[in-house]
């Protein structure tokens, strides 16, 4: 399975919601125009677009409300993207250079602003109040997440509820978002709404535990980025979690001493092994899959179709991101 097949039911309304994102970026400040272009050489999978227009047609059928909701979540993801680059000091993102690498800090956290508020007036302009609300509460709790996980990095007192509690602010709300809005633009039936809500919250939790599973045992060539990122920023994930809780409070020590210490980098290949040797990679695969059959449940309830197919293929697409 690929990307192609999930998106087949939906191809032809991703080509218009890309020629409206195009269009909501544009700016006639030439700074901002310049940057805008340069975001859109940056050639994302636009899963989140996807999801909403997914969900959309599952609740009942894509219509222009739609598109407005595709744009909106996308303006947030791009935001916050390149607040977060400012944030990790990343050098790179999706290939290319960053915004904050190219052009410094300053002008990458207006340019997030710029996003983001371009994304509230698609909702106000196009009357469509009810985005607001849903996606005001995503940005509170993606900014929450945010927050609270650099506290717990600089204390290295990260525990499995505080964790699922960061994830889900940080990664799953937006996901969670993207089918909410897209089964808001399509249907009144508070039920739909709400198992697809539900869907995108479960699938958003795994699809990060897969990904910080990723930081261990993925390859640079899948990843953009090099392994071990995470642990070099002293960022304790599930599997470390797991980890610690499993290992004798020697080893344990000794591993969260190089992290207090801040002389991880050249040894990261030993906390990997650390967390490898003691299952913490392995239950945390399988807490990913947990996620994932309930995200499946979920979409139970909700009326066969093609689009419908496509939301059980995306999760499989989650788990198959680590073999």
């Amino acid at each position: 399975m690929n990307l192609d097949e999930v998106i087949a039911p939906v191809e032809g309304h991703i080509k218009k919601f890309r020629t409206q994102f195009k269009a909501s970026i544009r700016s006639n400040v030439g700074l901002v125009d310049t940057i805008a272009r340069y975001i859109l050489m940056q050639k994302g999978k636009k899963i989140r677009p996807i999801l909403v227009l997914l969900s959309a047609d599952a609740a009942g059928g894509i219509n222009q409300s739609t598109y407005h909701a595709a744009t909106l979540v996308e303006l947030l993801h791009t935001a916050t993207l390149i607040h977060d680059d400012v944030v990790d000091s990343a050098d790179v993102r999706r290939g290319l250079a960053s915004i904050n690498a190219t052009w410094k800090n300053k002008i990458a956290v207006l340019m997030g602003d710029y996003l983001l508020s371009r994304g509230l007036l698609v909702s106000l302009t196009n009357q469509e109040f009810g985005f607001l609300q849903v996606s005001s509460v995503a940005v509170k709790r993606m900014s929450e997440g945010e927050l609270l996980q650099i506290q717990k990095s600089k204390q290295l007192d990260m525990d499995e509820k505080t964790y699922f509690r960061i994830i889900a602010d940080k990664t799953a709300s937006l996901i969670s978002t993207c089918c909410e809005l897209g089964a808001v633009s399509a249907t009144t039936d508070q039920d739909v709404i709400a198992h697809l809500r539900n869907f995108g919250e479960y699938l958003g939790m795994a699809f990060q535990i897969r990904d910080d599973v990723l930081d261990y045992r993925g390859k640079k060539a899948t990843l953009g980025k090099p392994i071990g990122g995470d642990i070099k920023e002293r960022k304790v994930t599930l599997p470390l979690i797991y980890a610690f809780e499993a290992a004798p409070s020697r080893k344990s020590g000794a591993v969260l001493k190089l992290l207090k210490n801040g002389k991880v980098g050249s040894k990261i290949g030993e906390v990997i092994e650390f967390a490898e040797s003691y299952g913490g990679i392995e239950k945390a695969i399988k807490k990913a899959d947990e996620y994932v059959t309930l995200a499946k449940r979920e979409l139970d309830s909700i009326k066969d179709s093609a689009a419908k197919d496509s939301l059980l293929m995306l999760t499989d697409f989650v788990v198959a991101r680590v073999n």
